[in-house]
């Protein structure tokens, strides 16, 4: 089959394209973009047929297929939160073409057993590609390395504790010079656990006045620092997950001006929430690292803008009730993103001026392939691996958590009116979520790809 794109405004930062285009893929690879490239294969209705689809983009943003640096898919082990065929429908209504699954899976993603289980499932079952990533520690429990010859030769492409932090910095240096043989990222939780210390929110005042066990801005500053020391000994890429503290911004900041191999991601409820979001003991709003102070919020937006932060990426935690409608000490850590993530991009970064549609899009794109060497992906240039992202920019949308493909529910932003929206999304040539096969998703008059 060929795939046209017709008449959308493409959007590819990586080429520096911004640009009303076709876009033309066959075989699964984009062959041709330009003005009126998909016209004569369109034929002279512009319907296509044969062995040609047609996809009318007029008025939308086309995009390289977005990238989740960050996801927790739960399969193998709990399903009951969220399993890869649930999380990559999630995937694929909120943009993204592509996730990166962290380890802490049950059990952990230390061996090429559960490596090789969670791509045979993400190719039967997903809609979206699927990227693992491997435990640095047998366990998780960062006491010896985990077989990371074995993981890298399996699939995965970084290597994480994510959820737990490696608390014996000789462990993380030797995981740092493995990593550095293979040429991948370590992507640790930056945590001090005697400095979080069974904490549940952000050491301040809310935290106070609510008489919940607080976590320092320290707690992951300390760790970031620790880390960047140790990359910058060893010459390892080290990809900084969810950054929450202004410290941390700093200190990335610092290193990449004398050069340490650092990239780091920042997620949306730390670019839109601060610890007010906790008042009332909202479960919805707990999460590691907890929300933080105001001039913590300020500083993920300015390192966004600065390009400190190099990608957005969502962190996506579901979890089932039994795990959330408890007392708020023992509640589960996380919210579910994938299927919000986008329309908080556009709405809180690109709608108020914080980023610009373009810098917006290559958090999503091209860094995110670069930082963990996907060459084919994050881009639309001739060669390209056919994955595409659809926006609807003046697209007006309430966020219901009861229509998520995701089995979690465990959301801050529910009843959010947001604007701008995922409305297709195209993986290896295919449309595999469209608005327009989902009308009862969207309400009368409001638009879609056509396909």
């Amino acid at each position: 089959m060929k795939l046209v794109i017709r008449g959308g405004r493409v959007v590819d930062p990586a080429n520096r394209v911004d640009a009303i285009l076709d876009v033309v893929i066959e075989n699964g690879k984009v062959v041709q973009v330009g003005r009126d490239a998909g016209r004569r294969l369109a034929g002279p209705g512009g319907k296509g047929g044969g062995e040609v689809e047609v996809v009318e983009a007029e008025g939308l943003v086309v995009c390289p297929g977005f990238i989740d640096l960050h996801v927790h898919l739960r399969e193998p082990g709990q399903e009951y939160k969220e399993t890869i065929a649930s999380g990559t429908r999630a995937a694929a209504r909120g943009g993204f073409a592509s996730v990166c699954c962290m380890p802490n899976t049950e059990p952990p993603n230390d061996t090429r057993s559960v490596t090789d289980y969670i791509l045979e499932r993400a190719e039967r079952d997903g809609l979206v590609n699927v990227f693992p990533v491997g435990c640095i520690s047998r366990g998780r429990k960062g006491e010896e390395l985990a077989e990371i010859g074995e993981l890298v030769e399996a699939g995965c492409i970084g290597l994480s504790d994510d959820g737990s932090p490696v608390m014996d910095s000789l462990v993380m240096r030797r995981a740092m010079e493995y990593a550095s043989m293979f040429n991948i990222p370590v992507m640790p939780h930056s945590e001090d656990a005697a400095l979080a210390h069974g904490g549940v929110i952000h050491e301040g005042r809310v935290a106070t006045e609510l008489g919940l066990r607080g976590i320092p801005s320290a707690a992951e500053a300390v760790m970031v620092a620790r880390d960047l020391l140790l990359a910058e000994l060893t010459g390892c890429h080290l990809h900084v997950l969810h950054v929450s503290a202004a410290e941390s911004v700093r200190l990335i900041r610092e290193a990449k001006a004398r050069g340490v191999r650092v990239t780091c991601e920042a997620t949306p409820h730390h670019f839109t929430l601060t610890e007010e979001a906790v008042r009332g003991f909202r479960v919805a709003a707990k999460m590691n690292p907890p929300l933080r102070a105001a001039e913590d919020l300020q500083a993920i937006r300015e390192g966004l803008a600065d390009g400190t932060i190099d990608a957005i990426a969502t962190d996506h935690a579901p979890h089932a009730l039994v795990d959330t409608e408890v007392e708020f000490d023992y509640a589960a850590f996380g919210i579910v993103g994938l299927e919000t993530a986008v329309g908080l991009v556009l709405t809180e970064l690109v709608g108020k001026g914080a980023l610009g549609l373009a810098d917006a899009v290559a958090k999503l794109t091209i860094n995110p392939a670069r930082i963990v060497r996907l060459p084919g992906k994050g881009h639309l240039g001739v060669g390209a691996e056919a994955d595409v992202t659809l926006l609807d920019l003046g697209r007006e949308w309430q966020v219901e958590v009861t229509g998520f493909s995701s089995k979690g529910r465990n959301s801050p932003f529910q009843g959010w009116r947001l604007t701008g929206k995922p409305v297709g999304t195209i993986v290896d040539g295919r449309v595999v979520w469209s608005e327009a096969a989902a009308p009862a998703d969207r309400p009368a008059g409001e638009s879609g790809p056509r396909a």
